[in-house]
Parts: structure tokens; sequence; C-alpha cells
């Protein structure tokens, strides 16, 4: 009399299934991240060794021919404070957030007319670079 059974378990495990549902969660999560989409305005950041991201409230934009950008409008130094107040019009006092995009071979003089503009108006404010690592 045979008392062995026939059906034998087999001690492998089987990987397909679970590279399935890696590949399955990768997408997703690549599907559903938010992507950071740079300035659509040629400018020549500065580099830096150290970076960190910020979320970007409002965007100002500094090119090399001294142009100025709030989020992609064209406006003037003159005119700078009333857009950068009405970018910022629905922030909480403190709450703003400026990034400065400023072209490298821009003066600093520029640069930091619009930072005491946004510093008056209470934002924080951030400097766009480029980093190397």
């Amino acid at each position: 009399m045979n008392l062995r059974s026939k059906n034998r378990i087999s001690a492998e495990f089987s990987m397909s299934s679970m590279t399935d549902i890696i590949f399955l969660l990768l997408i997703f999560f690549m599907l559903t991240s938010n992507f950071v989409t740079p300035t659509a305005l040629p400018v020549n950041l500065p580099s830096s060794t150290k970076g960190s991201i910020v979320m970007q409230k409002v965007s100002v934009t500094i090119t090399s021919d001294l142009k100025y950008y709030v989020n992609d409008q064209p406006t003037s130094l003159e005119t700078l404070r009333t857009d950068l107040t009405q970018a910022l019009g629905g922030t909480e006092e403190g709450q703003g957030v400026v990034v400065l995009n400023v072209d490298k071979s821009v003066p600093v003089e520029y640069l930091v007319k619009v930072g005491g503009i946004a510093s008056d108006l209470k934002a924080k404010i951030s400097i766009a670079t480029i980093t190397n690592e």
C-alpha cells in the first residue's frame, strides 16, 4: 500500500507577481506626483552647491536685458509693487513666497530692488539657482 501523496508541494517562490505589483505602484506614483515646471523665460541662473525646493507662489523674473516679469507676465520696475501686491493678494501676511529668477549677468542692485519690494510686502524671498552636484 502506497501512503505517499501524489501532489508534492513546491518550495519555489515566483517573483513575477511581485514585479508586476512593483511596476504598477511605480506607474501609479509617477502619474500622481506633482511635477515642478521651470519658468518658460530664457534666464541663465547662477549655480550653487546646496539647493532646496520651495513651493513657488509668485515668480519674479529679471532677464539679461533687464525686462521684468511677474508670473510670466511682463511688467516694469515702476509697476512691480502693484503687480506683486495683486499676485500676493490671496495670501496671509508673512505667508507669501516670492521666487526670484534673475539672470546671472544682471547686476545685484536690480536683485536688491526687487527683494526690497517683496520684503516691504512681508513676503518670504527665495532666489532660484541651478545646483551643481
